[in-house]
């Protein structure tokens, strides 16, 4: 079993970036992180990749919409996005979040598949790793008696990645640690993300609001984190995120990196 390297997504500081980018990665890099995984960066990466430099930081995996067509998934816009990847340093991108409406018809999980398999190739071209990110809304129509999910996974070519958020695929109605069981190898990042086992959003009609979540730091939740990344054998990752977090932020992720460290993640 490979221990994975510890990060912390940056989303979960975004208002903090937003009012000062510098300060911001300072105060990370001070509670002891070297990794981040980036988010909206296509159209800056030099200026990230900079700002991360002058504070120790790296950013080996990041988030970027690749799987839509609003989020560019032409050639030329792939290729785009795959270079200012790896102007980054970037190992593995992750596709963050598909509609949900594109989990409730066969065809279409096929199509995401293939888009996601073509990406594959065409990533691999820029020395990149590609995968997928869930949510919850990837869980909730069958196909087959198969979650749609787990449909999408057998249909990915081996050398996609998944990174797995647990706290959302609990709220799809999983066993999350039975989930890394089936998906395995597959597996090369979590999102460490803790709280209480909520019901999915994102087909219920009404608005999201990240508050209802009600996240807290790592540990503190109902998540099994401790059996998941046992059942992770394969993750090199393992990445705090907060989609909304009641209090300090920085404190929140400091207890994470506490729980993580605890448990032999450095």
């Amino acid at each position: 079993m490979s221990t994975p390297q510890l990060s912390v997504q940056l989303y979960s500081v975004r208002q903090a970036l937003e009012a000062d980018e510098d300060a911001t990665l300072g105060r990370l890099a001070a509670l002891g992180l070297t990794n981040v995984e980036a988010f909206g960066f296509v159209h800056r990466a030099a200026e990230l990749a900079d700002a991360l430099a002058r504070h120790g930081l790296s950013a080996p995996t990041g988030h970027a919409s690749f799987l839509s067509p609003d989020g560019g998934s032409s050639a030329p816009d792939l290729d785009d996005t795959f270079r200012a990847a790896r102007r980054l340093g970037v190992d593995i991108l992750f596709d963050p979040f598909v509609p949900a409406s594109r989990w409730a018809d066969e065809k279409e999980i096929a199509r995401t598949a293939a888009l996601l398999n073509e990406a594959a190739d065409r990533a691999a071209e820029h020395g990149l790793r590609v995968g997928y990110h869930n949510h919850s809304q990837e869980f909730v129509h069958t196909v087959d008696g198969v979650n749609a999910f787990d449909r999408f996974a057998d249909l990915l070519n081996p050398e996609v990645a998944l990174e797995i958020d647990l706290f959302w695929a609990a709220a799809g109605g999983n066993d999350v640690v039975a989930l890394l069981g089936r998906l395995g190898s597959r597996v090369r990042a979590l999102h460490v993300k803790d709280g209480p086992v909520i019901d999915d959003p994102f087909t219920s009609g009404a608005p999201f609001d990240p508050a209802d979540t009600r996240q807290v730091a790592a540990g503190r939740g109902r998540i099994p984190l401790a059996a998941a990344l046992d059942a992770a054998s394969h993750a090199e990752y393992a990445v705090i995120e907060f989609d909304h977090y009641d209090g300090d932020i920085f404190e929140g992720i400091a207890t994470g990196l506490s729980y993580l460290n605890a448990k032999g993640v450095a």
